[in-house]
């Protein structure tokens, strides 16, 4: 048994919330939400050389993967791997960046399923952003 972090009532160690205050995971001295995260403590430009996020702040926020390699649920960085990306590569389900691959795409170059670009680009519904401006 340990003391809750919060109002102090002993709980069990592998409670997930506090019975009295209904604090997750109450055992823990410091809990900073839910998921999975990873930053590589190596960095290039004041970016982690690798930052992984699949998590949630305890107010339910999402934290995006930010560094030179971003892999996430919502990242950015030079080369990101998420659902929703941005990145000079990407690949994202919703992808923005130079060279892009995505269900949704806009960038420089990309393969989409629907997208628009700046210099090549394939895909199902795929458009030039100069054609779409009326250039």
């Amino acid at each position: 048994m340990k003391p809750c972090r919060e109002c102090k009532t002993d709980v069990s160690e592998q409670a997930l919330s506090c019975p009295k205050c209904g604090a997750p995971y109450p055992a823990k001295p410091k809990w900073d939400g839910w998921g999975f995260e990873y930053k590589s403590q190596a960095t290039m430009f004041g970016l982690p050389l690798l930052h992984i996020s699949f998590k949630y702040r305890p107010n339910r926020m999402p934290v995006p993967a930010k560094g030179i390699i971003a892999i996430g649920q919502f990242a950015c960085g030079i080369v990101t791997v998420a659902q929703l990306g941005i990145g000079v590569v990407t690949v994202a389900q919703f992808a923005v960046g130079g060279w892009v691959l995505g269900q949704f795409a806009l960038g420089w170059s990309i393969i989409a399923q629907i997208g628009a670009f700046v210099h090549s680009g394939r895909g199902q519904i795929v458009a030039s952003l100069a054609r779409l401006a009326g250039q």
